[in-house]
């Protein structure tokens, strides 16, 4: 049984690469094995020295007997309200994924390694020697939560919605343009888009410029959800995100429904009578906003059963607790460095590249990476639960992540000797490097605020930098709150000159969605020829054979390497606190649980 977990962010977002912009509460470190949780990972630190990560299961069973129903109380761990877009096609934000969880409308299933299965309730026919796939709801009786059927057109509709003149979301890109017809539509030229043909009330065929290996992971422009088409139909596509139906009453394909509301605070959900895989076993969820210093106390204390994610500098005070179970996974995640040199054309909808950007050199970009001491935060903030990312692909990926790249290690020498190549150079003795015409030079970065210890991280890096000659100023003067952060890495805002941030990715490792030169998460706007021939020769029809697919991960990963425009930081392991009142649950990938299926065995949270 697999959960969906954290459907966000494009169209190479939502399955294809279902990429979310992940809250930067975390950071890490150090030397990853890649092994899977229940095994021994450790992380070495620059005098030789070792630390071991804690070993963690990823399933606990507690004894007691299963009580009929009940609420579960689930925090969601977050410093800011939520924006509360409920609409797969529309939200753009990690805490909106988190919301959609319980409700989420997808249509296919996936298995441990994140390739679609036949198990969900559309299976997918792929035809690639004619470029066109077949989606079948192949589930009887699938209705939704208001009881109305789902119908084909409810799978078309999504496909309408994001390919609108009047869409202004994130999910309409390079990859959705795949598929044919679909430029046509968004350009106002066309009624519909003409490579989706409606078979009958229970197929839909796709036709596509192209299909490769990225159609099994939800790629190459397809869609996994559905949209309640009955609800939505009459309100127009730019007022979608302000209607009551996406903010606060939607229908559900999912185990759940939304019963009440307090915007941006708390949502209680009720039992969906009519899910396609059963009545689920608790009858409601209430699910809470709580500020991430205050998580830990709350668990503790037996104020919530589970929470959206636990801090990991935070593991000491929960791993002993009576209380609690903690478990672990490997992240499909990745912290990072991204550097701004260039600016997003909205009017083109491309990413453009300014040779003459601050941070367009490609030395001193290297340099940023070797100075930062990403091994010593490990061993003191992380307990071995965050490691040194060594490339763009997270270990997870077991088949496309290459474990023997290095990664930027820490090396200051190194990086001194690359800044002085480059000609930052410390023209009048303070200690701080000048620019290449002996001009006061300063970097200024973005970074999140979260727990309590990110402040000191952020500050133990810019002391790093310093010691190698670096002036790197906050933009803002202090981290910046989640929502603010990110409005601001997207807008190119002229303070931010580099910044730090995360994604989590999804069924699919493929870059064209985060890189490509019409990605708009392509935040550091960094385009070149090169770049695009690696990424398309990971999806190419020549990929699908399996080693040449991971051939062309291994020279887009060098290449991302050597241009440093985005440096991975920190591989992340998952923590999971589970309260011992739920009776089974598994984090494991391949066999999650899911929420219909959680039981208790107690009346509240034990304390």
């Amino acid at each position: 049984m697999k959960k969906k977990y954290w459907l966000l962010l494009s169209t190479v977002f939502a399955i294809m690469l279902v990429l979310a912009a992940c809250s930067e509460d975390e950071d890490n470190s150090s030397e990853t094995t890649g092994e899977k949780p229940g095994t021994e990972e450790t992380t070495k630190t620059e005098g030789g020295a070792t630390t071991e990560a804690p070993t963690l299961s990823d399933e606990v069973t507690n004894d007691g007997d299963v009580i009929e129903g009940g609420t579960l109380k689930f925090a969601l761990a977050s410093d800011s309200p939520f924006s509360g877009v409920l609409l797969a096609e529309l939200y753009e934000n990690g805490y909106d994924g988190d919301l959609l969880e319980f409700m989420s409308n997808t249509i296919f299933d996936y298995d441990g390694d994140f390739l679609i299965t036949d198990e969900g309730i559309a299976k997918l026919d792929v035809d690639a020697d004619n470029n066109k796939v077949k989606i079948t709801i192949q589930q009887d009786n699938v209705k939704w939560s208001d009881g109305t059927p789902l119908t084909v057109e409810d799978i078309i509709y999504s496909y309408e919605i994001i390919g609108h003149p009047d869409y202004t979301g994130i999910r309409y890109d390079g990859d959705f343009q795949n598929i044919i017809g679909a430029a046509e539509y968004k350009a106002g030229t066309a009624d519909t888009i003409s490579g989706i043909k409606k078979i009958d009330d229970k197929t839909v065929e796709i036709s596509m410029t192209k299909v490769s290996p990225a159609i099994y992971s939800g790629g190459d422009g397809l869609w996994s959800y559905a949209a309640p088409k009955h609800q939505l139909k009459d309100i127009p596509v730019k007022d979608l995100i302000s209607s009551d139906p996406v903010r606060k009453n939607p229908v559900t394909l999912g185990p759940f429904k939304l019963d009440k509301l307090v915007d941006g605070e708390s949502i209680q959900y009720g039992r969906n009578e009519h899910y396609w895989k059963g009545v689920p076993k608790l009858e409601k969820i209430v699910l809470q906003v709580v500020p991430n210093s205050s998580v830990g106390e709350a668990l503790r204390t037996g104020q919530y059963d589970l929470t959206s994610t636990y801090p990991t500098t935070q593991y000491d005070g929960v791993k002993d607790l009576k209380n609690l179970t903690v478990l672990a996974r490997p992240e499909k995640a990745y912290t990072y460095i991204g550097f701004k040199v260039g600016k997003w054309d909205a009017t083109k909808g491309v990413n453009v590249t300014n040779p003459d950007a601050k941070m367009n050199d490609q030395k001193l970009r290297q340099a940023i990476a070797y100075a930062i001491d990403v091994e010593q935060v490990g061993e003191r903030f992380y307990q071995g639960l965050r490691s040194r990312a060594t490339s763009l692909i997270p270990p997870a990926f077991s088949s496309f992540h290459d474990k023997t790249l290095a990664g930027y290690n820490y090396d200051p020498e190194k990086a001194k000797a690359l800044l002085d190549e480059a000609g930052y150079k410390d023209v009048d003795g303070d200690g701080i490097r000048e620019d290449k015409n002996g001009e006061k030079f300063s970097i200024n970065f973005a970074a999140m605020s979260g727990t309590d210890t990110d402040e000191a991280i952020i500050e133990y890096y810019r002391q790093n930098w310093k010691d190698v000659g670096l002036d790197v100023q906050l933009t803002t003067g202090r981290l910046i709150e989640f929502n603010s952060f990110y409005d601001k890495v997207k807008a190119d805002d002229p303070e931010i000159d580099m910044f730090q941030a995360a994604w989590g990715t999804g069924s699919n490792p493929s870059p064209l969605g985060l890189y490509g030169e019409d990605a708009a998460f392509n935040y550091s706007r960094y385009v070149a020829p090169e770049l695009t021939t690696l990424m398309n020769a990971i999806d190419s029809k020549e990929a699908i054979d399996s080693a040449i697919r991971v051939d062309a991960f291994r020279a887009w990963e060098e290449y991302m390497f050597e241009q440093a425009t985005t440096v991975p930081i920190y591989f992340r392991t998952e923590i999971i606190p589970v309260n011992k009142r739920i009776k089974n649950y598994s984090v494991n990938w391949a066999n999650t649980t899911e929420w219909h299926e959680v039981e208790v065995v107690a009346e509240d949270p034990i304390k």
